[in-house]
């Protein structure tokens, strides 16, 4: 078979969409290595998280001819290519396929990663919203089958867009390959200096941004003994400040810890280093940076509501989005419950298996073939 991708995001996304789109590409390369993969790209950007795609012999690269403008050929002009490569099967790993792929007789999957935009509009500027609309509404439409990344995506996509059940499909994704793995102690103790961590700290990672909702971790390290800290992985939006105002007025600057700029590579030693992983989103579609906490042996508390009891899995604990009393609690229970939390971290790790590479290539093989052989 030979399997196109549109994969804009694998090249030019260092987190969420683009981390996904190179964990489908890689997994199956590697997992079904006789097949085709023909990526699709406006720009081909080469750096350590990408070099796969340059070095992997199943895996064709294809960028927008010179001639016609970038955002038409992803949108429509690409097809011709799909038709020259004799693509059976067409995904668009990110909310989106081109135009005209019936016409030309060629089958096509799209995942959608969450709908967001329609259950909390007030987090996107209206012009986004209308595009994702689009967009969105339209890949549903067209896609012979729909990838959701979670049951909670497949709800909304029968809810906000009225498709049937039957032609969405649940897959799940791993993490990084690099969180399976235990860092030795001369490299904990290198990352711990290198970003001056502190003893204890508790963790988050993910975008410092309203939907994010960090804001309920600092109110709860008011509830919490003197020595523990906070330390704050990602990127920084406006909501930042709100944050640093509150950290300001509890005189909190020597328990909270923001970190901006570390490396992926040194991700890793960051959670295996944490006593405890929080991720108090408000929405999500999936969670990833759960599974990088499970599978670093970390116990995960994660925000009710959503998908994040799915990537979480029944051993790690919830709390409402406003309750920074509960949260405080169960963080101080998991602190001084050595037990709990060598219990929780071991059964995360276990669950955490279920979201392994092999098996969500063979996941999304069955729906390749099942929409190629489709009539």
């Amino acid at each position: 078979m030979r399997i196109g991708f549109e994969a804009k995001r694998a090249f030019k996304n260092y987190t969420g969409l683009g981390n996904y789109s190179r964990f489908v590409i890689q997994t199956l390369a590697q997992k079904f290595p006789n097949y085709q993969y023909h990526v699709y790209t406006t720009d081909l950007v080469k750096n350590p998280r990408t070099s796969f795609l340059f070095n992997c012999p199943n895996i064709i690269l294809r960028t927008a001819p010179v001639k016609l403008f970038k955002a038409y050929w992803r949108s429509k002009g690409v097809v011709n290519d799909l038709i020259k490569d004799k693509i059976e099967v067409y995904h668009g790993l990110s909310h989106e396929i081109p135009s005209g792929l019936k016409k030309a007789g060629i089958k096509s999957v799209v995942t959608i990663h969450d709908l967001i935009y329609l259950r909390f509009p007030y987090y996107f500027k209206a012009i986004d919203r209308k595009i994702y609309d689009l967009k969105f509404k339209s890949a549903c439409a067209n896609a012979d089958k729909i990838i959701a990344i979670s049951e909670q995506t497949k709800k909304d996509i029968i809810h906000f867009f009225n498709v049937d059940e039957d032609k969405i499909e649940v897959v799940y994704q791993d993490c990084d390959g690099i969180f399976h793995l235990t860092e030795p102690a001369d490299k904990l103790t290198e990352i711990k200096n290198k970003y001056q961590l502190p003893k204890k700290y508790i963790l988050s990672v993910g975008t410092i941004e309203s939907r994010k909702n960090q804001l309920l971790i600092l109110k709860a390290l008011l509830n919490l003994p003197e020595n523990i800290h906070v330390v704050l992985v990602g990127k920084h939006t406006d909501y930042a400040q709100i944050l640093i105002n509150f950290i300001e007025l509890h005189q909190l600057e020597n328990r909270v810890h923001f970190l901006q700029n570390a490396d992926f590579k040194d991700l890793p030693a960051i959670y295996q280093q944490a006593k405890v992983f929080v991720y108090p989103s408000v929405f999500e579609g999936f969670g990833i940076p759960i599974l990088e906490a499970l599978n670093s042996g970390v116990p995960v508390i994660a925000v009710e509501g959503s998908c994040l009891e799915e990537a979480g899995g029944p051993n790690s604990l919830y709390v409402d989005k406003d309750d920074a009393e509960s949260l405080a609690k169960n963080l101080l229970e998991i602190y001084q419950n050595e037990a709990l939390r060598e219990e929780m971290a071991a059964k995360g790790k276990k669950f955490a298996l279920n979201f392994r590479a092999d098996k969500i290539a063979s996941q999304l093989m069955r729906v390749y073939h099942k929409t190629v052989n489709h009539a």
